[in-house]
Protein backbone atom coordinates (compact mmCIF):
# COMPACT_ATOMS: atom_id res chain seq x y z
CA UNK A 1 0.00 0.00 0.00
CA UNK A 2 1.31 3.35 -0.52
CA UNK A 3 2.44 5.53 2.37
CA UNK A 4 -0.33 8.12 2.29
CA UNK A 5 -3.73 7.92 1.36
CA UNK A 6 -5.62 11.26 -0.92
CA UNK A 7 -8.78 12.68 -0.17
CA UNK A 8 -10.17 10.96 -3.08
CA UNK A 9 -9.03 7.66 -1.76
CA UNK A 10 -11.39 7.88 1.41
CA UNK A 11 -15.20 8.18 1.66
CA UNK A 12 -17.00 8.78 4.79
CA UNK A 13 -19.59 6.81 5.93
CA UNK A 14 -22.75 7.64 8.55
CA UNK A 15 -25.12 4.70 10.14
CA UNK A 16 -28.50 5.69 9.68
CA UNK A 17 -31.56 4.25 7.43
CA UNK A 18 -32.05 0.87 6.43
CA UNK A 19 -30.78 -0.22 3.25
CA UNK A 20 -33.99 -0.54 0.83
CA UNK A 21 -34.28 -1.64 -2.97
CA UNK A 22 -32.72 -3.29 -5.46
CA UNK A 23 -29.44 -3.42 -6.78
CA UNK A 24 -27.02 -5.42 -9.74
CA UNK A 25 -23.96 -7.00 -8.89
CA UNK A 26 -20.67 -6.20 -11.46
CA UNK A 27 -19.18 -9.48 -12.92
CA UNK A 28 -16.97 -11.91 -10.82
CA UNK A 29 -13.27 -10.62 -10.90
CA UNK A 30 -12.14 -13.89 -9.27
CA UNK A 31 -14.14 -16.18 -11.93
CA UNK A 32 -13.14 -13.31 -14.95
CA UNK A 33 -9.36 -13.74 -14.27
CA UNK A 34 -8.89 -17.20 -15.08
CA UNK A 35 -11.76 -16.93 -17.91
CA UNK A 36 -9.46 -14.67 -19.63
CA UNK A 37 -6.36 -16.69 -19.59
CA UNK A 38 -8.78 -19.61 -21.03
CA UNK A 39 -9.65 -17.47 -23.85
CA UNK A 40 -6.04 -17.05 -24.60
CA UNK A 41 -5.38 -20.73 -24.09
CA UNK A 42 -8.18 -21.67 -26.99
CA UNK A 43 -6.25 -20.06 -29.37
CA UNK A 44 -9.74 -18.20 -31.05
CA UNK A 45 -11.74 -15.32 -30.91
CA UNK A 46 -13.13 -14.60 -28.01
CA UNK A 47 -16.11 -12.14 -26.69
CA UNK A 48 -16.56 -12.36 -23.09
CA UNK A 49 -19.17 -9.96 -21.96
CA UNK A 50 -20.03 -9.11 -18.26
CA UNK A 51 -16.64 -8.49 -17.54
CA UNK A 52 -15.89 -6.73 -14.23
CA UNK A 53 -14.66 -2.93 -14.63
CA UNK A 54 -12.50 -3.62 -11.50
CA UNK A 55 -8.18 -2.84 -11.07
CA UNK A 56 -7.73 -6.36 -11.58
CA UNK A 57 -9.31 -7.05 -14.40
CA UNK A 58 -7.34 -4.06 -16.13
CA UNK A 59 -4.29 -5.31 -14.68
CA UNK A 60 -4.40 -8.66 -16.12
CA UNK A 61 -5.51 -7.50 -19.57
CA UNK A 62 -2.28 -4.99 -20.28
CA UNK A 63 0.38 -7.61 -19.96
CA UNK A 64 -1.77 -9.80 -22.21
CA UNK A 65 -1.21 -7.07 -24.92
CA UNK A 66 2.20 -7.13 -24.31
CA UNK A 67 2.48 -11.08 -24.61
CA UNK A 68 1.23 -11.11 -28.36
CA UNK A 69 -2.69 -10.30 -27.94
CA UNK A 70 -5.38 -8.31 -29.59
CA UNK A 71 -7.84 -6.84 -26.53
CA UNK A 72 -10.28 -4.47 -26.92
CA UNK A 73 -13.34 -3.35 -25.12
CA UNK A 74 -16.15 -2.89 -26.98
CA UNK A 75 -16.77 1.07 -27.60
CA UNK A 76 -20.87 0.52 -27.03
CA UNK A 77 -20.60 -1.94 -24.36
CA UNK A 78 -17.40 -1.34 -21.86
CA UNK A 79 -18.48 -4.75 -20.13
CA UNK A 80 -17.48 -7.12 -23.47
CA UNK A 81 -14.09 -8.00 -23.92
CA UNK A 82 -12.81 -8.88 -27.11
CA UNK A 83 -9.43 -11.31 -27.23
CA UNK A 84 -7.25 -12.46 -30.04
CA UNK A 85 -3.71 -14.15 -30.42
CA UNK A 86 -1.76 -12.20 -33.05
CA UNK A 87 0.82 -14.36 -34.22
CA UNK A 88 4.04 -13.25 -34.92
CA UNK A 89 4.36 -11.04 -31.34
CA UNK A 90 6.94 -11.97 -28.63
CA UNK A 91 6.46 -10.59 -25.53
CA UNK A 92 9.11 -7.98 -23.83
CA UNK A 93 11.36 -9.07 -20.90
CA UNK A 94 10.46 -7.17 -18.44
CA UNK A 95 6.06 -7.83 -17.35
CA UNK A 96 7.05 -6.36 -14.07
CA UNK A 97 3.12 -4.99 -14.34
CA UNK A 98 2.14 -8.48 -14.03
CA UNK A 99 3.18 -8.41 -10.40
CA UNK A 100 0.28 -5.94 -8.88
CA UNK A 101 -2.07 -9.30 -8.65
CA UNK A 102 -1.87 -12.89 -7.76
CA UNK A 103 -3.63 -14.30 -10.80
CA UNK A 104 -0.68 -12.96 -13.05
CA UNK A 105 0.31 -16.97 -12.54
CA UNK A 106 -2.73 -17.53 -15.10
CA UNK A 107 -0.40 -15.57 -17.97
CA UNK A 108 1.83 -18.72 -17.90
CA UNK A 109 -0.25 -20.51 -20.53
CA UNK A 110 -0.65 -17.88 -23.00
CA UNK A 111 3.06 -17.04 -23.24
CA UNK A 112 3.95 -20.85 -22.88
CA UNK A 113 1.12 -20.90 -26.08
CA UNK A 114 2.09 -17.85 -27.90
CA UNK A 115 6.59 -18.01 -27.10
CA UNK A 116 7.59 -21.53 -25.35
CA UNK A 117 8.75 -19.98 -22.34
CA UNK A 118 7.15 -17.33 -19.93
CA UNK A 119 9.66 -15.82 -17.27
CA UNK A 120 6.98 -13.15 -14.67
CA UNK A 121 7.41 -11.36 -11.28
CA UNK A 122 6.80 -12.85 -8.14
CA UNK A 123 2.86 -12.29 -7.74
CA UNK A 124 1.59 -9.63 -5.68
CA UNK A 125 -2.13 -9.05 -5.14
CA UNK A 126 -3.58 -8.70 -1.73
CA UNK A 127 -1.03 -8.91 1.51
CA UNK A 128 -2.60 -11.56 3.23
CA UNK A 129 0.01 -13.38 3.59
CA UNK A 130 2.28 -16.45 2.26
CA UNK A 131 0.65 -18.29 -0.79
CA UNK A 132 3.09 -20.12 -2.13
CA UNK A 133 3.79 -20.70 -6.04
CA UNK A 134 5.23 -24.54 -5.31
CA UNK A 135 2.19 -26.39 -6.48
CA UNK A 136 1.95 -24.57 -9.53
CA UNK A 137 5.35 -25.51 -10.68
CA UNK A 138 5.05 -29.61 -9.77
CA UNK A 139 1.80 -29.24 -12.17
CA UNK A 140 4.22 -27.27 -14.88
CA UNK A 141 6.87 -30.52 -13.98
CA UNK A 142 3.97 -32.77 -14.52
CA UNK A 143 3.73 -31.71 -18.47
CA UNK A 144 7.62 -32.34 -18.76
CA UNK A 145 8.26 -28.04 -18.15
CA UNK A 146 11.38 -26.55 -17.22
CA UNK A 147 11.09 -24.14 -14.00
CA UNK A 148 13.47 -21.80 -13.18
CA UNK A 149 13.38 -19.48 -9.88
CA UNK A 150 15.57 -16.05 -9.19
CA UNK A 151 15.22 -13.62 -6.78
CA UNK A 152 12.89 -11.67 -9.33
CA UNK A 153 10.33 -14.24 -10.22
CA UNK A 154 10.42 -17.42 -12.24
CA UNK A 155 10.75 -19.00 -16.09
CA UNK A 156 8.92 -21.80 -17.12
CA UNK A 157 10.16 -23.06 -20.36
CA UNK A 158 8.04 -25.57 -22.40
CA UNK A 159 8.54 -29.05 -22.74
CA UNK A 160 9.61 -30.06 -26.47
CA UNK A 161 8.32 -33.39 -26.16
CA UNK A 162 4.37 -33.52 -26.10
CA UNK A 163 2.59 -35.70 -23.61
CA UNK A 164 -0.56 -36.98 -24.72
CA UNK A 165 -2.17 -37.52 -21.73
CA UNK A 166 -1.10 -36.05 -17.89
CA UNK A 167 -2.62 -37.03 -14.25
CA UNK A 168 -2.09 -35.01 -11.39
CA UNK A 169 -2.68 -35.76 -7.62
CA UNK A 170 -3.08 -32.57 -5.44
CA UNK A 171 -2.26 -32.47 -1.89
CA UNK A 172 -4.87 -29.93 -1.27
CA UNK A 173 -7.42 -28.59 -3.43
CA UNK A 174 -6.07 -25.42 -4.69
CA UNK A 175 -7.78 -23.76 -7.18
CA UNK A 176 -4.54 -21.47 -8.78
CA UNK A 177 -2.99 -25.01 -9.20
CA UNK A 178 -6.22 -26.83 -10.46
CA UNK A 179 -6.93 -23.91 -13.64
CA UNK A 180 -3.16 -23.89 -14.31
CA UNK A 181 -3.29 -27.80 -14.71
CA UNK A 182 -6.45 -27.02 -16.90
CA UNK A 183 -5.04 -24.46 -19.28
CA UNK A 184 -1.50 -25.76 -19.40
CA UNK A 185 -3.53 -28.97 -20.55
CA UNK A 186 -5.80 -27.09 -23.19
CA UNK A 187 -2.53 -25.18 -24.74
CA UNK A 188 -0.62 -29.04 -25.40
CA UNK A 189 -4.72 -30.25 -26.76
CA UNK A 190 -3.74 -33.35 -24.07
CA UNK A 191 -5.65 -35.58 -21.95
CA UNK A 192 -5.71 -34.67 -18.29
CA UNK A 193 -6.80 -36.04 -15.31
CA UNK A 194 -6.41 -33.99 -11.96
CA UNK A 195 -6.72 -36.22 -8.77
CA UNK A 196 -8.41 -34.23 -5.69
CA UNK A 197 -9.24 -30.98 -7.78
CA UNK A 198 -10.49 -27.92 -7.15
CA UNK A 199 -14.75 -28.12 -7.78
CA UNK A 200 -15.35 -24.00 -6.75
CA UNK A 201 -17.30 -22.25 -8.95
CA UNK A 202 -15.14 -20.73 -10.63
CA UNK A 203 -13.19 -23.64 -11.69
CA UNK A 204 -17.18 -25.20 -12.55
CA UNK A 205 -16.91 -22.37 -15.10
CA UNK A 206 -14.08 -23.06 -17.25
CA UNK A 207 -14.94 -26.60 -17.51
CA UNK A 208 -17.89 -25.10 -19.05
CA UNK A 209 -16.51 -22.49 -20.87
CA UNK A 210 -14.18 -25.70 -22.81
CA UNK A 211 -17.16 -27.62 -23.20
CA UNK A 212 -18.15 -24.86 -25.57
CA UNK A 213 -15.09 -25.16 -27.04
CA UNK A 214 -14.89 -28.45 -28.02
CA UNK A 215 -13.69 -30.08 -24.98
CA UNK A 216 -14.85 -32.96 -23.13
CA UNK A 217 -14.75 -32.00 -19.46
CA UNK A 218 -16.09 -32.82 -16.27
CA UNK A 219 -15.28 -33.00 -12.43
CA UNK A 220 -16.44 -34.74 -9.53
CA UNK A 221 -15.38 -34.21 -5.92
CA UNK A 222 -12.65 -37.43 -6.13
CA UNK A 223 -11.41 -36.34 -10.36
CA UNK A 224 -11.25 -33.35 -13.02
CA UNK A 225 -11.10 -35.16 -16.33
CA UNK A 226 -10.45 -33.42 -19.67
CA UNK A 227 -10.07 -34.36 -22.92
CA UNK A 228 -9.62 -32.80 -27.01
CA UNK A 229 -12.72 -33.55 -28.84
CA UNK A 230 -12.76 -30.90 -31.93
CA UNK A 231 -8.96 -29.99 -32.77
CA UNK A 232 -10.13 -28.32 -36.21
CA UNK A 233 -12.73 -25.92 -34.26
CA UNK A 234 -12.03 -22.48 -35.15
CA UNK A 235 -15.36 -20.56 -34.58
CA UNK A 236 -15.74 -17.48 -32.55
CA UNK A 237 -16.34 -18.16 -28.80
CA UNK A 238 -19.43 -16.28 -26.33
CA UNK A 239 -18.99 -16.18 -22.27
CA UNK A 240 -20.94 -14.11 -20.13
CA UNK A 241 -18.88 -13.64 -16.86
CA UNK A 242 -21.41 -14.58 -14.20
CA UNK A 243 -22.33 -12.52 -11.63
CA UNK A 244 -19.71 -11.66 -8.34
CA UNK A 245 -20.93 -13.88 -6.01
CA UNK A 246 -18.74 -11.87 -2.89
CA UNK A 247 -19.93 -8.96 -3.88
CA UNK A 248 -23.61 -10.31 -3.71
CA UNK A 249 -22.97 -11.79 -0.15
CA UNK A 250 -21.22 -8.48 0.59
CA UNK A 251 -24.32 -6.78 -0.11
CA UNK A 252 -26.52 -9.29 1.58
CA UNK A 253 -24.66 -8.50 4.71
CA UNK A 254 -25.05 -5.26 4.26
CA UNK A 255 -28.49 -5.59 4.31
CA UNK A 256 -28.72 -7.46 7.41
CA UNK A 257 -26.36 -5.37 9.21
CA UNK A 258 -28.93 -2.33 8.74
CA UNK A 259 -32.43 -4.41 8.94
CA UNK A 260 -33.20 -3.28 5.82
CA UNK A 261 -34.94 -5.28 2.55
CA UNK A 262 -33.26 -5.49 -0.38
CA UNK A 263 -32.72 -7.90 -3.48
CA UNK A 264 -29.15 -8.09 -5.54
CA UNK A 265 -29.89 -9.30 -8.75
CA UNK A 266 -27.31 -10.75 -10.93
CA UNK A 267 -25.80 -13.80 -8.81
CA UNK A 268 -26.59 -17.75 -9.04
CA UNK A 269 -28.32 -19.52 -6.47
CA UNK A 270 -25.99 -21.88 -5.91
CA UNK A 271 -23.22 -19.91 -6.11
CA UNK A 272 -23.69 -17.65 -2.52
CA UNK A 273 -25.91 -20.97 -0.96
CA UNK A 274 -23.39 -21.59 1.83
CA UNK A 275 -23.42 -17.53 2.94
CA UNK A 276 -27.21 -17.66 2.52
CA UNK A 277 -27.45 -21.09 5.09
CA UNK A 278 -25.52 -19.33 7.86
CA UNK A 279 -27.55 -16.24 7.55
CA UNK A 280 -30.55 -18.19 7.64
CA UNK A 281 -28.93 -20.25 10.76
CA UNK A 282 -28.57 -17.21 12.76
CA UNK A 283 -32.04 -15.85 12.02
CA UNK A 284 -31.49 -13.64 9.29
CA UNK A 285 -34.54 -14.00 6.35
CA UNK A 286 -32.49 -14.12 3.17
CA UNK A 287 -32.68 -16.79 -0.07
CA UNK A 288 -31.22 -16.90 -3.35
CA UNK A 289 -33.51 -18.25 -6.51
CA UNK A 290 -32.25 -18.16 -9.92
CA UNK A 291 -30.22 -14.89 -10.52
CA UNK A 292 -31.79 -12.86 -7.23
CA UNK A 293 -30.70 -12.96 -3.35
CA UNK A 294 -33.41 -11.63 -1.18
CA UNK A 295 -32.93 -10.13 2.42
CA UNK A 296 -35.81 -9.16 4.51
CA UNK A 297 -33.64 -7.69 7.47
CA UNK A 298 -36.69 -5.94 9.12
CA UNK A 299 -38.64 -9.06 9.87
CA UNK A 300 -34.98 -10.71 11.99
CA UNK A 301 -35.67 -12.79 14.81
CA UNK A 302 -31.92 -13.86 15.94
CA UNK A 303 -31.88 -17.35 17.47
CA UNK A 304 -28.58 -16.58 19.21
CA UNK A 305 -27.19 -19.72 17.66
CA UNK A 306 -23.40 -19.52 17.40
CA UNK A 307 -22.11 -18.77 14.22
CA UNK A 308 -18.77 -20.99 12.91
CA UNK A 309 -17.67 -19.45 10.02
CA UNK A 310 -14.56 -21.16 8.66
CA UNK A 311 -12.84 -20.66 5.03
CA UNK A 312 -12.70 -24.26 3.54
CA UNK A 313 -11.45 -25.06 -0.25
CA UNK A 314 -14.00 -28.40 0.63
CA UNK A 315 -16.93 -28.74 -2.24
CA UNK A 316 -19.78 -26.97 -0.62
CA UNK A 317 -17.55 -25.15 1.87
CA UNK A 318 -17.28 -21.50 2.53
CA UNK A 319 -15.35 -19.78 0.28
CA UNK A 320 -12.75 -17.40 2.12
CA UNK A 321 -13.66 -14.15 0.86
CA UNK A 322 -16.98 -14.56 2.91
CA UNK A 323 -15.71 -14.78 5.48
CA UNK A 324 -14.85 -10.83 6.52
CA UNK A 325 -18.25 -9.60 5.55
CA UNK A 326 -19.63 -12.54 7.68
CA UNK A 327 -17.93 -11.17 10.66
CA UNK A 328 -18.74 -7.32 10.41
CA UNK A 329 -22.08 -8.73 10.46
CA UNK A 330 -21.28 -10.73 13.67
CA UNK A 331 -20.72 -8.01 15.64
CA UNK A 332 -23.99 -7.08 16.26
CA UNK A 333 -25.46 -9.85 16.53
CA UNK A 334 -26.09 -12.22 20.31
CA UNK A 335 -23.78 -15.08 20.74
CA UNK A 336 -20.15 -16.18 20.38
CA UNK A 337 -19.12 -16.48 17.02
CA UNK A 338 -15.95 -18.53 15.45
CA UNK A 339 -13.96 -17.36 12.71
CA UNK A 340 -10.74 -19.16 10.89
CA UNK A 341 -9.03 -18.24 7.34
CA UNK A 342 -6.22 -20.84 7.17
CA UNK A 343 -6.15 -19.95 3.54
CA UNK A 344 -5.66 -16.43 3.51
CA UNK A 345 -3.13 -16.41 7.00
CA UNK A 346 -2.83 -12.74 7.20
CA UNK A 347 -6.27 -11.37 6.19
CA UNK A 348 -7.55 -11.25 10.28
CA UNK A 349 -4.10 -8.94 10.89
CA UNK A 350 -5.43 -6.81 8.41
CA UNK A 351 -9.06 -6.41 9.45
CA UNK A 352 -8.85 -7.08 13.31
CA UNK A 353 -7.00 -4.00 14.27
CA UNK A 354 -8.76 -1.52 11.72
CA UNK A 355 -12.58 -3.24 13.51
CA UNK A 356 -10.40 -2.25 17.16
CA UNK A 357 -10.77 1.22 16.23
CA UNK A 358 -14.56 1.06 16.06
CA UNK A 359 -14.68 -0.50 19.02
CA UNK A 360 -14.49 -4.07 18.23
CA UNK A 361 -13.47 -6.84 20.81
CA UNK A 362 -12.15 -9.42 19.24
CA UNK A 363 -10.29 -12.17 20.37
CA UNK A 364 -7.63 -13.48 18.36
CA UNK A 365 -6.98 -17.24 19.39
CA UNK A 366 -4.63 -17.35 16.67
CA UNK A 367 -3.29 -15.77 13.45
CA UNK A 368 -5.94 -17.48 11.32
CA UNK A 369 -8.64 -18.05 14.30
CA UNK A 370 -10.78 -15.28 16.27
CA UNK A 371 -14.00 -15.52 18.36
CA UNK A 372 -16.14 -12.49 18.58
CA UNK A 373 -18.89 -12.31 21.32
CA UNK A 374 -21.91 -10.05 20.66
CA UNK A 375 -23.66 -7.96 20.39
CA UNK A 376 -21.02 -4.53 20.34
CA UNK A 377 -21.63 -1.50 20.17
CA UNK A 378 -19.30 0.28 17.61
CA UNK A 379 -18.30 4.03 17.58
CA UNK A 380 -17.26 5.65 14.00
CA UNK A 381 -13.76 6.31 13.28
CA UNK A 382 -10.87 6.61 10.53
CA UNK A 383 -9.72 3.32 9.22
CA UNK A 384 -8.09 1.53 6.34
CA UNK A 385 -8.76 -1.29 3.92
CA UNK A 386 -5.34 -3.09 3.65
CA UNK A 387 -6.91 -5.68 1.10
CA UNK A 388 -10.08 -6.03 -1.02
CA UNK A 389 -12.28 -8.12 1.40
CA UNK A 390 -11.22 -6.57 4.57
CA UNK A 391 -11.92 -2.89 2.91
CA UNK A 392 -15.49 -4.58 2.31
CA UNK A 393 -15.76 -5.35 5.91
CA UNK A 394 -14.96 -2.14 7.40
CA UNK A 395 -17.60 -0.54 5.10
CA UNK A 396 -20.48 -3.13 6.36
CA UNK A 397 -18.77 -2.36 10.14
CA UNK A 398 -19.28 1.59 9.49
CA UNK A 399 -22.63 1.54 8.31
CA UNK A 400 -23.67 0.24 11.89
CA UNK A 401 -21.23 1.90 13.51
CA UNK A 402 -22.78 5.32 15.59
CA UNK A 403 -21.43 8.51 14.32
CA UNK A 404 -19.08 9.18 10.90
CA UNK A 405 -16.98 6.77 10.05
CA UNK A 406 -13.97 7.46 7.59
CA UNK A 407 -12.88 5.05 5.12
CA UNK A 408 -9.62 5.19 3.34
CA UNK A 409 -7.34 2.72 0.97
CA UNK A 410 -9.75 2.50 -1.17
CA UNK A 411 -7.30 1.93 -4.16
CA UNK A 412 -7.10 -1.90 -2.71
CA UNK A 413 -11.12 -2.31 -2.65
CA UNK A 414 -11.25 -1.23 -5.88
CA UNK A 415 -9.12 -3.89 -6.85
CA UNK A 416 -11.86 -6.13 -6.90
CA UNK A 417 -14.91 -3.81 -6.66
CA UNK A 418 -15.66 -1.43 -9.85
CA UNK A 419 -18.03 0.41 -7.62
CA UNK A 420 -18.72 -1.12 -4.02
CA UNK A 421 -19.25 2.15 -2.20
CA UNK A 422 -21.92 3.12 -5.24
CA UNK A 423 -23.97 0.11 -4.84
CA UNK A 424 -24.30 0.79 -0.93
CA UNK A 425 -25.44 4.49 -1.66
CA UNK A 426 -28.15 3.13 -4.54
CA UNK A 427 -29.51 1.34 -1.95
CA UNK A 428 -29.65 4.37 0.69
CA UNK A 429 -26.00 4.35 2.35
CA UNK A 430 -25.28 7.71 3.58
CA UNK A 431 -21.90 7.61 2.07
CA UNK A 432 -19.61 11.19 0.63
CA UNK A 433 -16.90 11.15 -0.67
CA UNK A 434 -16.33 9.74 -4.61
CA UNK A 435 -13.28 7.48 -5.44
CA UNK A 436 -11.29 8.71 -8.43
Amino acid sequence: MPSTISVADAIAIRSGEPLIGSVRVDGSKNAALPLIAAATAVGRLTHLSNMPQCQDVRTMLDPLRLCGYSVARSVINPEEVVILPVCGAAPPADLAGAAAIRASYYLVPALLASNGRARLPWPGGCPVGERGMDLHFRVYEAFGDRVVLDGSGYHVVRAGERLPEVEIVLPFRSRGATVAAILRAVIERCCLTVTQPNVSPEVAEILAFLRAAGWQAFATEERLRLTPLHAGESAALAWEVPGDKVEAVTLACAVAVTRGSAQIKGVRAADVLPAMEMLAWLGIPAHASADTVTVHGQDTQLTGQPLRAVASLAPGGLDADFEPSLMALALGLRGVHLFADAINPGRHGNLIPQLARLGAAIEQLSATHCRITGPQRLTGAAVTANDIRSGSALLLAALAADGLTTVSGLAQLRRGHADLPGKLRRLGADITGEPA
